[in-house]
């Protein structure tokens, strides 16, 4: 696995797991990654992690819940970089350029676990995967909060707020997909395209730098 942001490293005043919850998680990730979550058994987990299966189950019930849970970290550290990017006073242009410009590098430095925690939905059991809906709805309320003050400042030229909105967070998670540690741009050169696509999408100019 490539020396990535971990889901749970955003905040760190939020809580750490249990050390052998944190070493089950990280082999989870792994494990998902090489084999997708359907493809893993609680085994494949537990060697990852130098463990034995029984030892998994002390701190997890299956491997849905490793799932679930890196799920649920991975959502609420995209939440944390849109609050830190994001600053309601300043205008629509600086606030959409930040907030997907740093989006759009959480997603590049964090791919494996973006792409696992965005990809595998389906496979989360159906409470869990309410709990995690309702963190995609708060992100996607975040960024369309932003479009509609474009919008209502002049600064944004949309003639559908709400599919502009999917639209800037599908390109964002779609780096999860394709992105590369070895490709030829860094998580800082996505950061920097991307938040100037942001303004293209919705009809701003980007501005010079003063």
């Amino acid at each position: 696995m490539s020396d990535e942001e971990s889901p749970r490293s955003a905040d760190p005043s939020r809580p750490k797991p249990h050390p052998t919850r944190e070493k089950l998680l990280d082999a989870a990730l792994e494990a998902f990654a090489e084999r997708g979550f359907h493809g893993t058994t609680t085994r494949d987990i537990a060697s990852a992690a130098g463990m034995s299966p029984a030892a998994v189950y002390v701190h997890y019930r299956s491997k849905e819940d490793l799932l679930h849970e890196l799920s649920r970290a991975g959502h609420l550290a995209t939440i944390d970089t849109i609050v830190e990017a994001d600053d309601p006073a300043a205008p629509a242009a600086a606030r959409l350029a930040s907030v997907m410009g740093a989006f759009a590098e959480r997603h590049a430095r964090g791919h494996t676990s973006a792409r696992i925690v965005n990809y595998e939905l389906a496979s989360l059991h159906p409470d869990h995967r309410r709990e995690i809906l309702e963190l995609r709805r708060d992100i996607t309320r975040r960024v369309r909060a932003i479009v509609d003050s474009g919008v209502e400042s002049g600064e944004f030229d949309v003639d559908d707020p709400r599919t502009t909105t999917n639209t800037l967070l599908s390109m964002g998670i779609d780096i999860a997909r394709w992105y590369s540690d070895d490709g030829a741009l860094s998580p800082t050169q996505i950061r920097d395209f991307y938040a100037k696509l942001a303004l293209r999408v919705v009809g701003a100019t980007p501005r010079s730098p003063e």
